[in-house]
């Protein structure tokens, strides 16, 4: 697909990698609505490096947790821009609970996870699929994890909910072709980022020793790889693992 005059929306773009996914989007061409929550501030920035990049922009706030605020807000996009030709669902909830300490991961923290991680897309992708086949076709790219594949992350709950997305990109895909392919990005430790910075440094350093490339990936990896599969014309149900080489041995 051609992306120059496309217009993305991308869930979480106030955050390190839903905004670095934005940056990357605008530079070729696409215009962006910046989605957020809470972070009205890393919105506000986003917005303002997207114009910076010759692109137009659009703040929306949506808790994709809410089963009400999905269908406004998307709609609201395409309102706004007369289109809608890309989805990236980016934005997710995660709390750490070790894996053992069942009792800790309550009913709450379970469905307030599943509601954000995985139902969200869901209703995300439902409602901007009806745009994307008015302008005659689109692009979604879920945002997982390397822990849908492998058990680990910072719960039970997260791990589970990222694997029910890469399924879900590809039951999407199923759903929605040929007009709309559907793909997933699953980054390990990203550098830099909020939640790579919380954890402790013996943990990081020992996820960069055992990547063979003796780091972590970026945020700027992972928004290319996203670029990559909004461009791509047969490519559909597809995850690749961003996560410089931990999950290749």
């Amino acid at each position: 697909m051609e992306l120059a005059g496309k217009v993305a929306l991308v869930t979480g773009a106030s955050g390190d990698i839903g905004g670095a996914i934005a940056r990357a989007l605008a530079a070729a061409g696409v215009d962006v609505a910046v989605g957020y929550v809470g972070n009205a501030d890393g919105a506000a920035s986003c917005v303002r490096d997207v114009e910076a990049a010759g692109r137009r922009a659009f703040p929306i706030q949506c808790d994709q947790a809410n089963i009400d605020a999905i269908d406004p807000a998307v709609d609201a996009v395409a309102a706004h821009f007369g289109r809608l030709d890309i989805l990236v669902n980016n934005a997710a909830w995660n709390i750490g609970i070790p894996f053992p300490e069942l009792d800790a991961l309550t009913t709450d923290i379970w469905d307030r996870v599943y509601d954000t991680n995985v139902r969200g897309p869901f209703q995300l992708s439902r409602a901007a699929a009806r745009h994307m086949r008015a302008a005659g076709g689109g692009r979604i790219v879920n945002i997982a994890s390397v822990a849908g594949l492998s058990p680990g992350g910072s719960s039970i709950a997260y791990a589970t909910s990222k694997a029910a997305l890469i399924h879900l990109t590809r039951c999407l895909a199923v759903a929605l072709a040929p007009a709309i392919t559907v793909n997933c990005v699953a980054p390990g430790l990203v550098e830099n980022t909020r939640m790579a910075l919380r954890l402790p440094p013996e943990v990081a350093q020992g996820a960069r020793d055992r990547a063979i490339l003796r780091r972590a990936s970026s945020a700027e990896d992972i928004a290319e790889q996203t670029v990559t599969f909004c461009r791509a014309d047969s490519v559909t149900g597809q995850t690749l693992i961003v996560d410089a080489g931990i999950f290749f041995h």
